[in-house]
């Protein structure tokens, strides 16, 4: 995909090739949004609302990280749609089917190479962390999901919320310690690798 070319014909007008950058970025968005909100309709609302907002501010766009552009409309739904609920949702801590009743593993974290025990044992983790991210304030849920989730740096996550730099760095620091304080009760859950490094946790 030539990214920068597309992003030109999108100013331009052409709506395929925005729609070439939505195929490109659906998945990640949702993921954001659904991780933010913990709701999968909220979050496909939230992620739809997104892209609207993307292609109508395109030509605002002035180079950079198309990524962190992107997760800069997704950060802002997600708060609209908090502020549209005029609360901190109280969802459930899996995703919920049509028919209300709990995901066991939610689609898009299927993986078909793993074993029925490490399957089990991949979605309890998920499920252990899913909970505690619920417990984090939204400004900090939101840092945590930027930075360990999508890879984003800290430069691109304050450009993302548009937050002081400083700013970023201590709600990151602060919610990765709730996180890590959090999944203690779940402790036989987490991979090696998480029990033994202090820096930050691997979601």
């Amino acid at each position: 995909m030539d990214e920068p070319a597309l992003i030109r014909n999108a100013q331009n007008g052409d709506l395929d090739a925005f729609n070439r950058l939505v195929l490109a970025y659906q998945d990640i968005i949702y993921n954001t949004t659904l991780r933010i909100l913990n709701d999968p309709d909220q979050a496909a609302d939230a992620a739809q609302e997104a892209f609207i907002s993307a292609f109508r501010s395109i030509n605002s766009y002035r180079g950079g990280s198309f990524k962190a552009w992107l997760m800069r409309t997704a950060t802002n739904a997600c708060y609209d749609e908090l502020r549209r609920q005029k609360r901190r949702p109280t969802v459930p801590l899996e995703p919920m089917s049509d028919d209300e009743e709990e995901i066991e593993a939610p689609r898009w974290l299927a993986d078909t190479s793993m074993s029925p025990a490490e399957k089990a044992e991949a979605d309890e983790l998920e499920h252990a962390i899913q909970h505690c991210l619920n417990a984090l304030p939204t400004d900090f849920r939101a840092v945590v999901v930027l930075a360990d989730i999508q890879g984003l740096d800290y430069t691109e996550i304050a450009a993302a919320i548009r937050t002081p730099l400083g700013t970023i760095k201590s709600r990151l620091a602060r919610a990765r310690l709730r996180l890590r304080e959090c999944l203690q009760g779940f402790w036989e859950l987490l991979p090696a690798s998480f029990r033994l490094e202090s820096e930050s946790p691997t979601l």
